[in-house]
């Protein structure tokens, strides 16, 4: 993931090819050409459909992940506090550790009281209580408390693609 923030000029015909793949991110680029023409009255070639997805994908507008089914993992939310006292001389391989587990989901830091938080996925709660035995064993001194809570009944895991039309929104406003 990079750092940057993708520099994009949004055009109605982006927003609604985000919009449409955020719903079926399967559809092709012939298929997506046909729903912008019917939904949207956008009358493109799906070789420019295509291109726009591709340039999109290249400047870091949106990201592609393959999610497996909530059936074949169980989701945990990891939440952790740290040891101040040796935190300044070893977060960064901690941090790095977590960040490229293959467990790691999505890593994040939240405000407030400083924390790095993670989604994590795992096949059993066995390899959960491993996975916190090894952390503590090989970053307890960074480490002082990781809180985690598994994540039961997924109702929902997808972006709407209506959160899509507040891109256009942004452009009008300014």
């Amino acid at each position: 993931m990079s750092d940057e923030s993708p520099d994009w000029e949004f055009k109605d015909r982006d927003i609604a090819i985000l919009s449409e793949l955020s719903n079926d991110p399967q559809l092709s680029s012939r298929e997506l050409t046909q729903v912008l023409e019917s939904e949207y009255g956008i009358d493109v070639s799906h070789v420019t459909v295509s291109e726009s997805i591709r340039r999109m994908r290249d400047e870091g507008v949106f990201r592609e992940a393959i999610i497996p089914n909530e059936e074949y993992y169980i989701f945990a939310l990891f939440e952790f506090k740290f040891n101040p006292e040796h935190f300044a001389d070893n977060w960064r391989e901690a941090m790095e550790h977590i960040k490229t587990d293959k467990h790691t989901l999505f890593f994040f830091l939240s405000d407030g009281e400083y924390q790095w938080k993670t989604v994590m996925m795992f096949r059993d709660r066995q390899e959960i209580s491993r996975w916190i035995h090894d952390c503590y064993r090989d970053y307890g001194e960074v480490i002082s408390n990781i809180r985690n809570s598994a994540v039961h009944n997924v109702l929902k895991f997808q972006t709407d693609p209506r959160i899509f039309g507040e891109l256009g929104e942004e452009r009008t406003d300014r």
